[in-house]
C-alpha cells in the first residue's frame, strides 16, 4: 500500500515538472510587442468643473413697508423691462402726498401775502426770502412723498424670468423684504478655476495658449450646441486653492441654461513636442503610474513615470521617459521586473495611428 502511494506521488511530481517545463518553454518562445514614445505636436481637451450664472441676476426687494396688495406675475414667468410685478397698499403714501401738496398751497399763499407786504415796505425782504424757502421745502416734501408712493409699485428693471415668490397676497411686507429674483438668461456666464501653471501658460505662451473658444458639457453629458468665449480672468488667486477664476460667456437663445446650473468647460489645449505613449503600455500601483522599459539585453525594468495629460487611449508623459526608450506594449500583466524576454519592436507612429491621436 505504501509503495503504491509513493509511486503515485512520484508520477504526480513528474507530471507537474513536465507541465512547468512546458509553460516555461512556451513563455520563452512567445514574443512581446514593444514600442517607443512618440514626440509630436498635438492637442487635448481639458475639462474644468464650472458654475453657471445668468448674465444678470438680481434680488427684487420692497423699498417700503406695507401690505402686499397685488401680485401681477407668476413664478417662472418671462417679463419685460418696466412691467409691473407687485403693488404694496399705497393709501398711507397717498395720504402723505396729499398732505405735502396742501402744505405747498399754504406756503404759496403765505409767500404771496409776504410779497405784497414787502413791496409796500411793511416787512423786510428777508421775510419774503424766508417765505420762499418754506415754499421750496414744501415742494421738496411733495417730491419725496411722490417717490415713496412710486416705491409701492415694483417694476422689472430689465427683461428676464421671475424666480420663486416667497410672500403671498396680503402679507405684511417689511422694508427690504425679498419679493422675488429676476434672471436675464439671454446669455450666461460659466465660471471655472484654473491652476497657476495653467494660467501662466495661457497668459504668456502664445503658441501653447488654449483656445479662447470653449465648449460646455451639461449635466446629462451632452454638449451645448453653441460654443462660448473666454473673456475675463479674475484679478486674484484663491489663497486656499491656488487657483484663479476664468469666465466664459455662452449664448442661450433657447433659455436652456439657468442660473445656478453646473457643467464642465472643455478647453482645447495645444501641446508642442509632447511625448505620447499608449495607455495600455502602463500599469498603476498605489496611485503611481509605471511602464516596463526593455533594455538592450532584452531585460524588462519597471519605471515610474509622471503623466502630464490624458487623451483618449493615450497619455502625455511629463517625465520619466525619453523618445529613445523602448517600452513594453503588450503583455504588461504577464512579465515581472528584471525578466528577460523576446520582443518585436513596432514603430510608435504605427502603434499610435491605430489610436485616436490628433496630430498637428
Amino acid at each position: 500500500m505504501k509503495k503504491t502511494i509513493v509511486f503515485t506521488a512520484a508520477i504526480a511530481l513528474l507530471s507537474l515538472a513536465s507541465c512547468t517545463s512546458k509553460k516555461e518553454e512556451k513563455k520563452e518562445d512567445s514574443k512581446f510587442t514593444t514600442t517607443s514614445p512618440l514626440k509630436t505636436d498635438t492637442s487635448f481637451t481639458k475639462e474644468y468643473v464650472s458654475q453657471i450664472r445668468s448674465v444678470r441676476n438680481i434680488e427684487i426687494r420692497a423699498q417700503e413697508k406695507g401690505y402686499l396688495q397685488n401680485i401681477y406675475v407668476d413664478e417662472g414667468q418671462s417679463v419685460k423691462a418696466g412691467q409691473l410685478l407687485f403693488k404694496i397698499m399705497p393709501k398711507v403714501y397717498e395720504a402723505e402726498l396729499r398732505k405735502a401738496q396742501a402744505e405747498v398751497k399754504a406756503e404759496e399763499i403765505e409767500l404771496k401775502n409776504v410779497k405784497l407786504l414787502a413791496d409796500k415796505n411793511v416787512v423786510s425782504k428777508n421775510e419774503q426770502a424766508m417765505a420762499q424757502a418754506k415754499l421750496d421745502q414744501a415742494k421738496a416734501e411733495v417730491s419725496l412723498a411722490k417717490l415713496h408712493l412710486s416705491f409701492t409699485e415694483i417694476r422689472a428693471p430689465f427683461d428676464g424670468t421671475i424666480d420663486r415668490i416667497p410672500l403671498k397676497l396680503g402679507s405684511l411686507v417689511d422694508e427690504g423684504a425679498l419679493l422675488t429674483s429676476l434672471s436675464d438668461n439671454s446669455q450666461v456666464f460659466a465660471y471655472f478655476n484654473v491652476s497657476e501653471p495653467e494660467y501662466l501658460e495661457y497668459q504668456t505662451n502664445i503658441k501653447a495658449r488654449a483656445d479662447n473658444k470653449v465648449s460646455l458639457l451639461l449635466a446629462n453629458n451632452e454638449l451645448l450646441k453653441d460654443k462660448g468665449n473666454v473673456e475675463v480672468v479674475e484679478s486674484e488667486f484663491d489663497s486656499e486653492t491656488g487657483n484663479i477664476a476664468f469666465r466664459a460667456r455662452f449664448p442661450n437663445p433657447n433659455r436652456l441654461l439657468k442660473n445656478g446650473e453646473t457643467g464642465k468647460i472643455q478647453m482645447l489645449v495645444p501641446l508642442r513636442n509632447a511625448l505620447i505613449i499608449p495607455q495600455k503600455a502602463t500599469y498603476e500601483i498605489q496611485d503611481k503610474m509605471y511602464v516596463f522599459v526593455v533594455g538592450k539585453d532584452n531585460v524588462v525594468h519597471s519605471r515610474n513615470i509622471i503623466i502630464a495629460a490624458e487623451m483618449p487611449d493615450m497619455y502625455v508623459v511629463g517625465s520619466g521617459l525619453s523618445e529613445t526608450d523602448s517600452i513594453l506594449l503588450e503583455g504588461v500583466q504577464k512579465v515581472k521586473d528584471d525578466e528577460k524576454i523576446k520582443s518585436e519592436h513596432l514603430a510608435p507612429k504605427e502603434v499610435l495611428s491605430r489610436l485616436r491621436l490628433k496630430a498637428e
